[in-house]
């Protein structure tokens, strides 16, 4: 933990980003026009906080370009951008509403409206994922093959108001969900703890499905996508609410349960596979590769723990036409450096989006300074950390490094291509509806100044070190 002189100082520092980031007009709209060659610049660095800096200049260029200039290439486009975001766990939920009324508010506010961070995609849990209050289902007890047990009403004290909410703020919400595990009647373990489900209730299970998704919808929530089990490649040794899915279950179930249900109820949720992490490329391309799954299914959801970012290239090469979602990742509330680690998390969600990636969503929204409540334990920090007693709030490295990301790109917006950097600096571009332009330059080293290259125009900057840096131009 930081000492106590330490963190004062990031309270303060935290303070003051936020005022400036929540300014109105400090923000760029999507529609905008700067002064033509205005280069409009946010910086976190160890002294900032998304904060605005000394604006650039486009120049003539009149030099040969070198080889760690950065150039940016409009006319080469990549994947289009559907949102950034976190997930609404039940701690994460739990953990919201422990506050006052004016002070989640407040909160929920900062994370969702677009005038602020933006967050506009979301993950929500289908029934207990290990960072819960309880291990539970929505139909808990002996074998219910008919589901007559069905409920949703753990969810109505806290997880449906929250999410209620965030929707008000920001009505473009995109939700999807994931179950870390059927009901413990369907699985040969007997308990959502570890294990694997039986062949045998696939069928039930697909509806089990179909009852969530009606259920919130009819409780004004309507999920627009879901995985068919988060982390299909773990039983986390019984540890926590997960479920073992082979290759062939997967396949089967969505071509065979869920995807013909869900379309003969007329429900149009989309159908991610995979839920897990970047070494599994084969097996995602294998189910790609069967034509009936795809008839229901054009998109993977990765996770970020084990593998490299670059393998998600594999997918993309073998099935171009494949959405790729970046669904989990979060912080460790013990790491020394968990509320100043905004370099890595920038340089990681830089790869994922240069990898093809059209969502980043972390994990928990909000923990307690313990990463609790959690089934485990374990040691994940939320993006935000809400003190059990104070219930004073603070902002991860991870939040900051995201403010990069959700406050400048919009929906809609286009990846462009950009190439070269000094070792060490990563970088992404993009174009927002509307012909505004934003590259995102990540620094984890010492200072050192760097080149910007668009057509026939460049521009110089400092990129201070252990830096953040976020670039926007009409």
């Amino acid at each position: 933990m930081m000492h106590e002189k330490t963190r004062r100082d990031f309270l303060r520092l935290s303070a003051t980003g936020l005022v400036a980031a929540a300014t109105t007009d400090a923000l760029p709209s999507v529609g905008s026009s700067a002064p033509d060659g205005e280069i409009l610049r946010w910086v976190t660095n160890p002294g900032l906080r998304f904060q605005r800096a000394a604006s650039l200049q486009w120049k003539p260029s009149s030099r040969p370009r070198a080889k760690d200039d950065i150039v940016v290439d409009p006319g080469k486009r990549g994947q289009e951008i559907l949102g950034f975001g976190a997930a609404f766990t039940d701690a994460s939920c739990y953990t919201l509403n422990q506050l006052s009324a004016s002070a989640r508010d407040h909160l929920i506010h900062e994370l969702f409206h677009p005038s602020e961070m933006g967050f506009s995609v979301c993950r929500t849990c289908i029934g207990s994922s290990d960072y819960s209050t309880k291990v539970y289902s929505y139909d808990e007890g002996d074998p219910d093959p008919d589901l007559t047990r069905f409920s949703i009403d753990h969810d109505r004290e806290y997880i449906l108001p929250v999410l209620r909410q965030a929707r008000e703020v920001n009505p473009d919400l995109f939700l999807f969900s994931s179950p870390w595990s059927p009901p413990g009647w369907m699985k040969s373990s007997g308990s959502m703890l570890g294990g694997a489900i039986w062949q045998r209730y696939l069928p039930n299970y697909a509806r089990y499905f179909l009852k969530f998704l009606q259920a919130y919808e009819a409780a004004g929530i309507p999920i627009q996508a879901i995985t068919p089990q988060n982390e299909v490649d773990t039983d986390q040794d019984g540890r926590m609410p997960a479920c073992i899915w082979p290759q062939e279950y997967e396949i089967g179930f969505v071509k065979r349960e869920l995807g013909p249900l869900l379309q003969a109820n007329g429900i149009a949720t989309r159908i991610w596979i995979l839920d897990h992490n970047y070494n599994l490329w084969g097996r995602a391309i294998c189910e790609l590769d069967d034509p009936e799954l795809r008839k229901f299914c054009n998109a993977v959801a990765w996770h970020g723990y084990v593998g490299k970012p670059a393998m998600m290239g594999k997918v993309a090469a073998a099935h171009p036409e494949v959405e790729m979602h970046w669904t989990e990742g979060g912080p460790d509330f013990t790491s020394p450096d968990y509320l100043t680690d905004w370099g890595k998390w920038a340089h990681t969600f830089s790869e994922i989006l240069r990898n093809g990636c059209r969502s980043v969503t972390a994990w928990n929204i909000a923990l307690d300074e313990q990463g609790r409540p959690n089934i485990g334990p374990f040691s994940c920090g939320g993006l935000v950390t809400v003190h059990s007693q104070t219930k004073e709030i603070t902002r991860s490295g991870q939040y900051w490094a995201f403010a990069h990301f959700s406050r400048l790109i919009r929906r809609g917006a286009r990846r462009l291509d950009s190439q070269g950097g000094a070792d060490g600096v990563e970088h992404v571009a993009f174009e927002n509806p509307g012909g505004q332009r934003v590259i995102v330059i990540t620094n984890p080293g010492p200072a050192q100044s760097a080149t910007l290259h668009l057509g026939k125009s460049h521009t110089e900057i400092t990129l201070e070190g252990d830096s953040v840096n976020s670039l926007a131009w009409s």
